[in-house]
């Protein structure tokens, strides 16, 4: 899966010239806690609460309330905000978006086309939202764990092949490489456990793990 398809499109921006108090304001009118910024469509920073709490008087200080206001309102967003934002195209795969954030320690990546032009945002609950789909967690089935302790050519596709005689759909498959075996997780459209398990088990495979997953109301 590409950045692309769970990027978010309906952007909340704002302009260097933007007031803090501005920024706070529409981060708690849009529920949210960070803000591109931009100049016409290109984003030259970012501002986040994290930056905003690093840089405003804190409740320890001399300040009264009208002074920190005072400094709110006179404070502008180019002032604070990072200007060197790590940015991602729209192609990049979700691994490359979720590397970056860990590499950079951060948790949101602006999507830019050549020329820094913003067209997207994706963030950790981004990656966290494409995580669950892949696993096929809200779809209801079968999901079954299958332990491959010898990997070797042809296990999917016999395993494929089994769930096809059996006229049983196959909504998602994901592996994972562990310590001395693979986990091969299959989601099914079926809610036939036992019989699942015993075609398996037939056909000389270890399971892991069965359930059967209602659908969700």
């Amino acid at each position: 899966m590409d950045v692309q398809s769970y990027m978010s499109t309906d952007l909340v921006t704002i302009q260097p010239s933007t007031k803090i108090i501005e920024a706070l304001d529409l981060m708690k009118e849009h529920k949210i806690h960070r803000l591109p910024v931009v100049q016409g469509e290109t984003i030259v920073g970012l501002i986040t609460e994290g930056i905003i709490e690093r840089n405003t008087p804190s409740s320890m200080t001399s300040l009264d309330m009208h002074e920190v206001n005072y400094l709110l309102n006179k404070t502008t967003v180019a002032d604070i905000m990072e200007k060197r934002v790590v940015t991602i195209n729209k192609e990049a795969l979700l691994e490359e978006a979720a590397v970056t954030m860990r590499e950079n320690g951060i948790s949101v990546l602006p999507v830019v086309e050549p020329g820094n032009r913003l067209i997207g945002i994706i963030t950790e609950k981004d990656i966290f939202s494409a995580f669950i789909d892949v696993l096929g967690y809200y779809t209801p089935g079968v999901r079954v764990v299958v332990n491959i302790h010898e990997d070797k050519k042809g296990v999917l596709e016999d395993l494929t092949d089994i769930f096809s005689d059996e006229n049983i759909n196959i909504q998602q498959i994901a592996t994972y490489r562990k310590m001395g075996y693979v986990q091969v997780v299959i989601q099914l459209e079926s809610k036939d456990i036992d019989g699942i398990r015993a075609r398996l088990e037939e056909h000389g495979y270890e399971i892991g793990s069965i359930i059967y997953k209602p659908e969700r109301v």
